[in-house]
């Protein structure tokens, strides 16, 4: 399996992330393990998850991915296997949220116990604070990291402006520096990321996760009817935003995806997973066999006929 580097990190990982988002929200603990099983014993290594997962959900708090995946690394016994990466600064109902020395030292103390591991391979800030100062921040992951807590920081959802004070900061005081970056990035959300936000990572070398790989699962050609829509919880996000524009690239997907003979799902991450200078990308199933779809597409190589006629589909205004 193929293996690309974190930025400066040390940590190396395969072309596709499982996204643990949907762990314990809609996949129960027992289609946790089976996903988490077939995801390892492929070849894959790098799990994505947040104290935060699945705060959104009714009766839950928040943390609920974080313990089903630490009880699948014990009873597996595979922390040795996999790069573990979580998150902090989503707010978790009756605890706090943001940035702060404090919550982060609080929020990882708590990951840790739900993970039932001494560390956490890459600790990434969720979102951005323009509250906290980034000394406060950065100094805190600086003392995480010093004390074993932590190998590496990475940032979700900044932008390019605020990534380069960050690596600006870490590099005046010696401290730790973001050695990855999770932006939205998918065949119908490219602004985001290509521009400034992709030439600085690539000049700086900073490791690339996407997130939202396959727009909330429109890409994988699962939205079709409105009975779709309901049938899915996360289908009323995506109806929401539907246009004409994204019909016309899915449509795209499937016609590239049929001549192919893969899957739309396996073509849309193969886009993403083809870009230079993407590390990753992050991708959730709750079945093994859309798993699959999400494996297949980082292992294969769309050819340049191809990748053109998907970038046609959708041109972004980025500076």
């Amino acid at each position: 399996m193929e293996r690309r580097r974190i930025g400066r990190s040390g940590l190396s990982v395969a072309p596709l992330a499982f996204g643990g988002n949907v762990l314990g929200w809609t996949a129960d603990e027992p289609t946790s393990f089976r996903l988490l099983d077939a995801f390892v014993e492929a070849g894959f290594n790098l799990i994505d998850t947040a104290d935060s997962y699945s705060s959104w959900v009714e009766g839950h708090r928040g943390g609920e991915s974080e313990s089903i995946l630490g009880r699948w690394l014990t009873a597996r016994g595979r922390r040795d296997d996999v790069v573990l990466a979580t998150k902090v600064g989503m707010e978790m109902p009756g605890v706090g949220q943001g940035l702060s020395g404090r919550h982060i030292e609080e929020s990882i103390a708590a990951s840790l116990v739900r993970l039932q591991t001494d560390h956490v391979d890459l600790y990434q800030s969720h979102v951005d604070d323009p509250g906290t100062p980034l000394e406060e921040t950065l100094s805190t992951y600086a003392r995480l990291v010093s004390n074993g807590s932590v190998r590496a920081i990475g940032a979700s959802n900044f932008t390019a402006e605020r990534l380069a004070a960050s690596l600006a900061a870490s590099e005046e005081h010696g401290w730790p520096r973001y050695e990855s970056v999770q932006p939205k990035y998918n065949l119908l959300d490219r602004e985001v990321f290509e521009g400034p936000l992709e030439r600085m990572c690539e000049s700086a070398g900073i490791g690339v996760l996407t997130h939202s790989s396959l727009a909330k699962g429109y890409l994988s050609g699962k939205y079709r009817t409105a009975a779709d829509f309901t049938n899915s919880p996360r289908g009323a996000q995506v109806q929401r935003v539907l246009s004409d524009r994204r019909r016309r690239v899915l449509a795209t997907v499937e016609e590239v995806a049929h001549r192919l003979e893969f899957p739309p799902a396996s073509v849309a991450i193969a886009w993403i997973t083809g870009r230079p200078t993407v590390t990753a990308a992050i991708a959730s199933a709750t079945s093994v066999s859309q798993l699959q779809e999400l494996m297949d597409g980082a292992t294969i190589r769309l050819d340049a006929a191809s990748r053109k006629e998907l970038d046609a589909a959708e041109v972004p205004s980025v500076p």
